[in-house]
């Protein structure tokens, strides 16, 4: 690698150490190095390229946009762009889902949409305690934290998990006990757990859940940052607990559809009750993210084909890693196009995720101890691209 990285760039750098090459170019669910070698990419940017790489269908509007200079950076001020977008988020995503959901524009990462989320729940319900799950994992600004179970995390930045009492995620028991005593504002849950080691909550939990909330007056938020926008088949990963209706959800990541910044906040319409410009922030207006979303939305989910193409690809992986697993210890979850293989020990799972970066597969660790290989590759993956990963992931397995 070249030594300006290391020479200029802050130590606090990670997925550079686990792949020690320098990428150049992307396409797809590959992506090159310097060198010339292709990896396939069962990460997929943490889940922020569900439509791939520089995928063409949303390119040609991208770059039609720009060249005719248009507005690239407008904070919350209307234009064309956002319009288009707004129009599509309703028509796409809202209407043919019955969500009487207001939209708000946030920072654009991750952690500022939970920041937001959580600030309106407490400006909404008067109270300022919000719940979270055990191994949950919701960004890395300070409010993002305290809500999370993520140890590293929180006491790299001084926040005590002491402050919270994690729930434990897709279990009941206590829970109205919790909430009459506690009284919390909201309860915040991924409903897969994404770096808590893809843990899926079942449908029955979540429809407990969401009751329990409505009989205690305790607002539901959902972080569909890494989970939501196709991951699980459906756009949101709620929508496979019927009736399931989040008072507040939170999405980034493949929101932008090309890998572009973009967050946003879904609120139930009566709980949006900002005062104007009492959320902030510079970069709420990235265009050029408007136009990439809008695309997608209308690309993809127009129809259910690509629900159904991942739900079917998702069963694959999963027959596959049953298949890896037999006379194991391993174990196996997921959903849709999240999935883990879940080694007794962290070093294991880093051994694999080692092997297959030599073999030109990229994978990542997750859980607590790092104990799960997590394979997330774009929703546009085809079949076969997806055999020719899972066979690099078997070879790695048995180098390992």
């Amino acid at each position: 690698m070249a030594a300006i990285f290391d020479a200029v760039e802050s130590a606090v750098r990670s997925y550079c150490r686990t792949w020690p090459v320098v990428f150049d170019h992307a396409e797809g669910i590959w992506i090159t190095d310097e060198s010339g070698n292709r990896y396939l990419d069962f990460f997929a940017g943490a889940g922020g390229v569900n439509y791939g790489h520089n995928n063409p269908l949303l390119k040609d509007d991208l770059l039609d946009y720009i060249t005719a200079n248009r507005v690239v950076h407008s904070l919350d001020m209307s234009t064309a762009a956002k319009r288009t977008l707004l129009e599509a988020l309703t028509r796409y995503l809202l209407e043919p889902r019955g969500l009487d959901h207001r939209v708000q524009f946030t920072a654009p990462s991750g952690a500022a949409t939970v920041e937001s989320a959580l600030e309106l729940a407490r400006k909404v319900t008067g109270r300022h305690l919000v719940l979270g799950f055990e191994n949950s994992f919701h960004g890395m600004s300070l409010g993002a934290m305290m809500v999370s179970d993520n140890a590293i995390s929180r006491s790299s930045h001084g926040a005590s998990p002491a402050r919270q009492v994690p729930l434990v995620h897709g279990e009941l028991d206590g829970l109205a006990e919790v909430f009459a005593v506690r009284r919390p504002a909201a309860v915040i849950v991924e409903t897969v757990q994404g770096e808590g080691g893809v843990n899926v909550g079942p449908a029955e939990w979540l429809r407990g859940l969401s009751a329990l909330c409505r009989e205690h007056d305790v607002l539901l938020i959902v972080d569909d940052i890494q989970v939501g926008c196709g991951r699980t088949g459906p756009f949101f990963s709620f929508e496979s607990a019927d009736g399931v209706v989040p008072d507040i959800v939170c999405l980034s990541k493949s929101i932008g559809g090309y890998g572009l910044p973009l967050a946003l906040t879904l609120i139930r319409s009566d709980l949006d009750v900002w005062a104007p410009g009492e959320h902030s922030g510079t970069f709420r207006g990235n265009n050029l993210a408007f136009v990439t979303a809008a695309k997608a939305l209308e690309t993809y989910w127009a129809d259910d084909a690509l629900e159904k193409g991942t739900l079917a690809k998702g069963e694959l992986v999963r027959e596959r890693l049953a298949e890896l697993a037999v006379g194991t210890p391993w174990g196996i979850r997921g959903a849709g196009l999240i999935n883990g293989l879940v080694f007794p020990t962290g070093e294991q799972a880093r051994a694999v995720c080692a092997a297959a970066f030599e073999r030109g597969l990229l994978v990542e660790t997750a859980g607590r101890h790092g104990q799960v290989v997590k394979l997330m590759p774009p929703l546009t993956t085809t079949v076969s691209e997806l055999e020719q990963g899972l066979d690099l992931l078997a070879a790695s397995c048995a180098a390992a």
